[in-house]
């Protein structure tokens, strides 16, 4: 199974958009997936945060 690259993602994604999308909407949509990819990586390398580091962050 060939794994679709990151040119190709960003080319669909441009595709559904409205013709009326902003620039600054497809930067947000763009951030978005580059997040959400680095921590499906980071969850298949068990590179995670236990909940108590995190919820010690937010009790700040």
């Amino acid at each position: 199974m060939s794994q679709i690259s990151t040119r190709d993602t960003v080319l669909e994604f441009l595709k559904t958009l409205p013709a009326n999308a902003t620039l600054d909407e497809i930067i947000e949509h763009l951030v978005f997936m580059a997040k959400l990819e680095e921590g499906l990586r980071q969850s298949e390398t068990r590179d995670l945060i236990p909940h108590d580091a995190v919820a010690a962050r937010f009790a700040r």
